[in-house]
């Protein structure tokens, strides 16, 4: 798979693989006008190993600094992986 491969719509950024079926995905609903809110990562078994769920969550805090939005989690994976970089993204991430 040649780059990443992932489409952004509707407060959801995901990745499908050649027959188009959906292999990873994260979603993260406006909690308000400000703040969104990753509740939900999920990437399919033959992608396991690859990082690709950090790479959704890269993908997220990108979408967020584009639109000015501060970014809350309650997703488990979403709020490890805030917890383990949580200086690097301290401006944006806001528990």
């Amino acid at each position: 798979m040649g780059g990443t491969m992932f489409n952004i719509a509707d407060n959801r950024i995901y990745m499908d693989d050649e027959k188009g079926k959906m292999i990873a995905e994260v979603t993260f609903p406006n909690l308000d006008d400000n703040t969104i809110v990753i509740d939900h990562t999920f990437v399919d078994d033959s992608l396991r190993g690859q990082g690709i769920a950090a790479k959704l969550m890269l993908e997220v805090i990108n979408y967020a600094k584009s639109n000015n939005k501060k970014i809350k989690a309650t997703c488990s994976y979403a709020l490890k992986w805030f917890e383990k970089n949580r200086d690097e993204y301290k401006d944006l991430y806001i528990g």
